[in-house]
């Protein structure tokens, strides 16, 4: 297959969330399967900052918008490691004013209030969106399938739909859209129509339209297949309680609507090489040289040094989704358990306070580090007896993937990814050797705490049945080439190949 990603960040380039995972591990994988792969994004100052070798490629593109047409240069690089072309797709208005120095990332600002949206993110976008269909007679190979994911490149498969279906070189080219997020949907108002040079008669609820110009919607409705980073969210974005409004038409194209989950890279994340831990280990040497993980863990976080005392580690945005309310909420149980609690993230200065309360109250049995620090990740990745991942909503998710791989057992909600990924150490599981994890259900603190309560049950008292989860877990193939593998499927389904 020959396969074009589209995404608005890439690993390795520029990076605010999952996506930027998924859009470089992806055509690394397809890659190693056989397959062509490229990526275009656009090119950012934090791009030019990573000291990513790019070079000029001579391609200047014509990107019609509305009333003008704006030309851009072209640039090339490569995902690290691979030989797959990456394009950098250079508009400086548009795309070179991040500088996190200045309070700017990729979409937003800092405000005295918060952040905020770049008041032209619909026309940046429109931009890009239209600038891909551009790229393709320069690519270098003809593309069976454009993928593009999230709202901002929800129009790439409106354009190849609506503007090039007929031109040479496009008739045979499908589209793959990816949800990543659904609650990100990037509406705007009716009048960015004017700048994309599409008809105005496809603004209407059956199109374009959803409480303004809406690119996901948008995305959502053009593509060949549409998909999200998970079975189980896939389901759940059907609902009203997760469908962000959109639940009614994901319904409607349910014939269009599958879950991939998202792989989990093992080059980085893999205890038995990583450079950050204090000792590494594999699955035979785990309950000799995780001690040492978990010691190590102990000093860096200024918490006693027990290793009596059960590690409940956490690696999160501190922001509602992630269940971190709830954390806080059952902290004390957990205290009174004999536990301590690891904390490793940045968010909502709510939460940031109250760590820091809780902290103080406890320095001995609580570690808080305000921001991230990727060693210190791997470190409460291995260092943990549990891994505490209580989402409200979960995608995906690739933390609780980390921990199984880690031989540190996740607790988990049962939602999205995480409900794909983890398998409940009930008692039939317990018999059956599959169980990798602890889940619940109920989103409450009481259900968070019950969870921990049983595993920690198994930890002091079936200490065999608790290394056997252990194995479990570390035993389990989440990993690119296992995703890359559905997505082949999926591109040979609409392309007919």
């Amino acid at each position: 297959m020959r396969v074009l990603v589209a995404a608005s960040e890439v690993a390795g380039f520029a990076k605010t969330g999952g996506l930027a995972d998924v859009a470089g591990a992806l055509p690394a994988a397809l890659a190693r399967r056989g397959n062509l792969a490229a990526v275009v994004m656009p090119l950012y100052n934090a791009v030019r900052k990573t000291g990513v070798p790019i070079e000029r490629t001579g391609i200047v593109l014509p990107v019609p918008m509305g009333d003008r047409t704006l030309a851009c240069r072209v640039f090339r690089s490569r995902l690290p490691g691979t030989d797959v072309p990456v394009f950098l797709v250079e508009h400086a208005p548009y795309f070179e004013r991040d500088d996190a120095r200045a309070g700017r990332g990729l979409y937003q600002f800092q405000t005295d209030g918060g952040k905020a949206d770049y008041w032209d993110n619909g026309e940046r976008f429109v931009f890009f969106s239209r600038a891909v269909l551009e790229l393709v007679p320069h690519l270098g190979f003809p593309p069976d399938v454009i993928h593009a994911n999230d709202w901002q490149t929800g129009l790439v498969p409106v354009y190849l739909a609506e503007t090039y279906r007929n031109t040479p070189g496009y008739q045979r080219i499908r589209s793959v859209f990816t949800i990543h997020n659904i609650a990100y949907q990037g509406s705007f108002p009716r009048e960015l129509m004017n700048y994309t040079g599409l008809p105005g008669w496809l603004y209407n609820p059956g199109q374009l339209e959803h409480y303004g110009f809406n690119f996901l919607k948008s995305g959502i409705v053009y593509a060949d297949a549409v998909n999200t980073v998970s079975p189980t969210y896939a389901r759940e974005i059907q609902t009203g309680e997760f469908g962000c409004g959109l639940e009614g038409l994901l319904n409607n194209v349910h014939w269009k609507l599958s879950g991939i989950v998202n792989g989990c890279d093992y080059h980085d994340w893999n205890p038995e090489r990583d450079k950050h831990i204090a000792a590494k280990y594999t699955a035979d040497t785990v309950f000799d040289r995780k001690p040492l993980c978990k010691a190590d863990l102990q000093r860096r976080f200024s918490v006693k040094e027990d290793p009596a005392a059960p590690v409940l580690g956490v690696v999160a945005r501190l922001v509602a989704q992630k269940g971190i309310d709830l954390v806080i909420s059952a902290a004390q149980g957990f205290l009174d358990l004999g536990c301590q609690l690891i904390v490793l993230g940045d968010g909502d200065l709510h939460f940031h306070h109250q760590l820091q309360a809780l902290r103080d109250r406890n320095p001995e049995r609580v570690g808080v580090f305000l921001g991230f620090n990727e060693g210190l990740a791997h470190a409460v990745e291995a260092g943990s007896d549990l891994f505490l991942m209580p989402s409200k909503y979960e995608p995906c998710g690739l933390n609780q993937m980390y921990s199984l791989k880690y031989g540190t057992p996740p607790v988990v909600r049962t939602t999205g990814g995480l409900a794909d990924t983890v398998v409940n150490a009930t008692l039939e599981n317990l018999a059956d050797g599959r169980a990798t994890g602890f889940t619940f259900g109920d989103y409450t603190a009481h259900a968070l705490y019950e969870t921990v309560r049983w595993a920690l049950t198994l930890l002091r008292d079936r200490p065999l049945e608790f290394r056997q989860i252990v194995r479990t877990a570390m035993a389990q193939d989440w990993s690119w080439d296992r995703s890359a593998d559905v997505y082949e499927r999926l591109y040979r389904k609409i392309t007919g190949a």
